[in-house]
């Protein structure tokens, strides 16, 4: 293989060897004065010319070596500065106190990694860097178990972990796995400071103790500190109320069986000198957050274990220590939160990305802030109004005999939510409360006064000022007993006995009371959902008085109604007697050819013939009447020949005209071709066909025509009647609908009304309908619409 670079100048050598070897001949053939051809020229050349390529090569080679020296030598020294590089990392940290073990590619089998640091940082003194490996050697079964499923899950699936291991010797080391590339590391370290290590250990664990209370006092959880020797000795405020709750005292109290009364786990971790923990809810029991590896403190067992932020600083304002929750509150990144940072610069940080409270100085606000550094004493601010809504608390505490501040942050904005939505709940519960005409009193499990409104207040006689008071509801029937001397004592110890009642199959209850003082209440007792019970009263003194005279009325009415009934059925049927016999002698004296009757005697008797058929159906329809309005009325439907209906109507008119005009009635009659057979009652429609003309026939002028259309539409039959009269008034069209006289407007006599009254009630009994509207230019129309099938038509309306 050529060198590329070789390669290039070979190819311009060759280029240019035979233009040069050209020019080195050309004096020698000035010369000679001979004329010179080409063709002996071109070998000189050539020879020429490759020797001039020999040389250029030869220079184009010593070139590329030197060139390769060169390299070589920057690789060499490049190559020993990494070597020293790596050797100064690995002594670095095979001098820092932790501990390495790193899996690669090139070990020849995955139980044989490199180790790297100080063994003795984690194993016991005089242990192989290797028997790191043998868990089971330096720790207890379940700490080995616990980690070996980390670096299984690590190895398998490259998940992160960071966790806290307590040794077979009782110390506690730090441990933190993660891929790095190709290679599997994790790393061992110490966690808190050995005994014997300085002077001054004795002091440092008395500030981690004191720390460690500080932290606990603001913890919302119910959390403790423990000594080696299992002794209780310290509880903080959460502990000690819901100890007390519990009817349990502080100094013999079973933690593990308040845990599980309030259906709780107990939480425990190591810190110098004892063992710290809580309770947490089940539900709420997860995994820890992982712990930021830059993050050693000697209480992080304790911080890391808390979901409430938290971050200490020491005396010289460094960053000490931080959980997870504190990351999560203020969105800040692991990289800039260092050990030793500057709470200034944390707090610019915040300032600059818009997580700190407005303010108009700045710089005066932060100063205040960091006076936390010089108080003595734990120091609750005022709540941080953060710039995208939320509202976060901040409790400051000395850090220990050191120096420093522990900060607790809780995000209060879910909490102030609630609050605020609670509130308005409640304004809006006391306002409609308050707004009811009924009187409301709620009471608690223990027969304290809860809630209640005005009404009620104004209905039993109670004093504001004392219901605000929550009283027991024996203060409360005391004072009716004041107010109502008589009977006030019995009410309320009844009232009193169904509040009380805390028997489990309790109902609600209901009822009227009655006041020596003459008022009606009706009561009720709610059981509500959380146990407590409400109270309603409403006094129902003046309707029950109305709905009492109301009653009396209406007996009198129905009473009315009947005598009503009986008489005209009565009287009915007595009137049927005479003018039947009115009937028949007018009939005798028209038919008596023995004595000739003048005009005028014939004319009077016409005339009593046609009274005495007009009363006849009169007495029949009052009779109707009084059969439907008993509920008696039945239908008798049958197939029917309508223009034998009409014939039967139009009889009925002929035999009643002189009654009303002594004029001949013009009914005319259009009835449709092939119109289809009717099934009804032919009784009850002739009826209500007559009384429909001969209403007519008494509004439309003498002479005029009645016209009467029948026509088909579907399953129903339409019955138009038409006159000339002067219109329907709004009499007329009440009458068609209920029983009123219908005036004579316009007509030549007044009718007693019952004919449209029946006309209504015959034509709902077929379940048909009746309508009328004014006719142009002038007149009525009435339109009965009735099905052709009645069989199964309902009762009167």
């Amino acid at each position: 293989m050529v060198p590329e670079r070789f390669r290039k100048h070979l190819g311009f050598a060759a280029l240019s060897a035979a233009p040069l070897s050209l020019l080195a001949a050309a004096p020698a053939v000035a010369q000679s004065g001979v004329p010179v051809s080409l063709g002996g020229i071109a070998p000189v050349a050539v020879v020429l010319g490759a020797g001039a390529f020999s040389l250029i090569a030869m220079a184009v080679v010593r070139s590329i070596l030197v060139d390769t020296r060169a390299a070589r030598r920057r690789a060499s020294s490049q190559i020993a500065d990494l070597r020293n590089m790596v050797d100064e990392y690995e002594s670095l940290i095979a001098g820092s106190r932790e501990l390495t073990v790193l899996w690669t590619d090139e070990s020849a089998t995955p139980a044989e990694p490199r180790i790297l640091g100080d063994a003795s940082a984690v194993l016991p003194v005089g242990r192989q860097p290797h028997s790191v490996l043998n868990l089971r050697s330096w720790l207890g079964p379940a700490e080995a178990n616990r980690l070996q499923e980390l670096l299984d899950n690590l190895k398998m699936h490259g998940h992160r972990f960071s966790s806290s291991l307590k040794t077979l010797d009782g110390r506690q080391v730090r441990c933190s796995g993660w891929v790095m590339g190709g290679a599997i590391a994790m790393r061992l370290r110490p966690a808190y400071l050995e005994p014997g290590e300085a002077a001054s250990v004795a002091v440092v664990e008395a500030a981690d103790w004191q720390c460690a209370q500080a932290i606990i006092t603001h913890m919302p959880e119910p959390a403790f500190l423990r000594l080696e020797d299992g002794k209780l000795d310290f509880a903080n405020p959460a502990l000690v109320n819901l100890a007390q709750t519990r009817g349990k005292s502080v100094e013999n109290l079973d933690l593990d069986a308040l845990a599980a009364a309030v259906n709780c786990y107990v939480v425990e971790f190591d810190v110098p000198g004892g063992i710290g923990g809580y309770l947490a809810p089940r539900k709420s029991i997860s995994n820890p957050a992982p712990i930021p590896e830059a993050a050693v403190a000697p209480i992080s067992g304790l911080i890391d274990n808390l979901g409430t932020p938290i971050a200490i600083f020491n005396a010289k304002r460094q960053l000490v220590q931080y959980n997870e929750a504190y990351i999560k509150l203020w969105g800040l990144d692991r990289l800039f939160l260092t050990p030793g940072t500057d709470e200034r610069a944390v707090l610019d940080k915040l300032r600059t990305e818009g997580r700190l409270p407005n303010s108009v100085d700045y710089h005066t606000w932060r100063a205040n802030h960091l006076k936390s550094y010089e108080r003595t004493e734990p120091f609750e601010a005022d709540p941080w109004h953060l710039p995208d809504g939320r509202t976060v608390k901040v409790i400051s505490a000395p850090a220990g005999a050191e120096g420093g501040v522990i900060y607790v942050f809780e995000d209060m904005t879910e909490w102030l939510n609630m609050a605020s939505t609670n509130k308005a709940f409640t304004n809006v519960q006391r306002e409609t409360i308050n707004a009811l005409s009924e009187a409301v009193a709620v009471f608690g499990t223990n027969g304290r006064l809860t809630l209640w409104n005005p009404r009620f207040e104004e209905l039993w006689s109670q004093v504001k000022s004392e219901l605000e008071t929550a009283p027991h509801i024996d203060q409360i029937a005391s004072r009716c007993v004041q107010a109502l001397p008589h009977d006030g004592a019995t009410i309320w110890r009844d009232l009193k006995r169904a509040i009380i009642d805390l028997n489990p199959t309790r109902t609600d209850q209901k009822g009227r009371i009655t006041r020596s003082d003459g008022k009606l209440i009706d009561f009720s007792i709610t059981r509500l959902p959380d146990g407590q019970s409400m109270m309603t009263f409403i006094d129902v003194t003046e309707s029950a008085s109305y709905s009492k005279v109301l009653k009396e009325r209406n007996d009198a009415l129905v009473a009315a109604d009947r005598l009503k009934d009986a008489f005209v059925e009565n009287v009915s049927y007595e009137l049927r007697s005479p003018l039947t016999s009115i009937i028949g002698f007018a009939e005798v004296l028209a038919a008596d050819e023995s004595s000739p009757l003048t005009a005028q005697q014939r004319d009077y008797i016409s005339y009593i013939r046609a009274s005495s058929v007009s009363l006849g159906v009169l007495i029949d329809n009052i009779l109707d009447l009084a059969s439907v309005d008993a509920g008696i009325a039945e239908l008798n439907p049958e197939r029917l020949d309508v223009h034998a209906l009409i014939e039967k109507a139009r009889a009925g008119i002929s035999a009643t005209m002189p009654e009303v005009s002594g004029v001949p009635a013009k009914l005319v009659v259009d009835i449709e071709p092939n119109l289809p057979s009717l099934i009804a009652d032919g009784t009850r429609l002739v009826q209500v066909l007559y009384n429909l003309l001969s209403n007519a026939a008494r509004f439309a002028p003498p002479g005029s025509e009645i016209r009467l259309a029948v026509t088909s539409r579907d399953n129903r039959m339409l019955f138009v009647i038409e006159d000339e009269g002067p219109g329907l008034t709004d009499e007329l069209k009440s009458a068609i609908l209920t029983r009123l006289d219908t005036p004579a407007a316009g007509g030549r006599q007044r009718g007693a009304g019952l004919g449209l009254s029946i006309v209504r009630t015959f034509v709902n009994l077929h379940g048909g309908t009746i309508s009328a509207e004014r006719r142009e230019p002038k007149g009525s129309r009435i339109i009965v619409n009735l099905p052709r099938d009645s069989a199964m038509a309902g009762v009167a309306e």
